[in-house]
């Protein structure tokens, strides 16, 4: 625990200009708590301890305003900006080095049984507002822009925006014509606007070419 602990420190630390002491990450920083509490309330639950589990991550959601479900299974590093809002399912994996902001939600789209909750690979950054919902894969390094809502497997390396998410790059190349070269979460590309564009432009290129046939 106290490992898990002194690694999330220090990602904070190289996470969060904000940061100005160990001492304000450990009062003040609901990350934190809320994953060191989410460790704790994991113990129980793999123990089929499930009520007291659940009282635990409770009583850190009231804390903190982050609802993770203590059947998750999360990996080292993750950090949670901020944090307000976010929910993450029983069912929902993430791996190492992940960054979700506030507002992010890991769901399901159902009352299924089993997996219904998507799982994150390593380093995925998914921005404030996002939603990922669906017992699909997200692969590593993917970033997920503000607001998107994704509802489909991303493969590795990959940039999806949009509602519904679309990838718009992929392996460091452009997809689409106008994305910025990093998610800064607020100049990313609008997929629906790119798409209107382009069939405006067909649009025109049809109608010169109808225009040129009855002269």
């Amino acid at each position: 625990m106290f490992e898990y602990i002194k690694r999330d420190i220090r990602l904070i630390r190289e996470r969060d200009p904000a940061v100005h002491s160990t001492l304000e990450i450990l009062l003040t920083y609901p990350s934190l708590t809320a994953v060191r509490s989410y460790r704790i309330a994991h113990w129980f639950y793999k123990r089929k301890m499930f009520t007291i589990a659940r009282m635990i991550s409770q009583s850190s959601r009231r804390k903190t305003g982050i609802e993770i479900h203590p059947g998750a299974e999360i990996g080292k590093g993750l950090f949670i900006d901020h944090g307000m809002g976010v929910v993450i399912g029983e069912t929902a994996v993430i791996g190492d080095n992940c960054l979700l902001y506030q507002g992010v939600t890991l769901g399901g789209t159902g009352k299924d049984k089993g997996k219904r909750h998507p799982t994150l690979g390593h380093n995925v950054l998914v921005g404030a507002g996002a939603k990922v919902l669906g017992p699909f894969k997200v692969g590593n390094n993917v970033k997920i822009a503000a607001n998107a809502v994704v509802l489909n497997e991303i493969p590795d390396n990959c940039t999806a925006v949009g509602v519904p998410a679309r990838i718009v790059k992929r392996n460091g190349k452009k997809i689409c014509k106008d994305v910025c070269s990093e998610i800064d979460q607020i100049h990313i590309p609008d997929p629906v606007s790119q798409e209107l564009c382009r069939l405006s432009t067909e649009i025109e290129k049809l109608r010169k070419e109808v225009s040129d046939i009855k002269k």
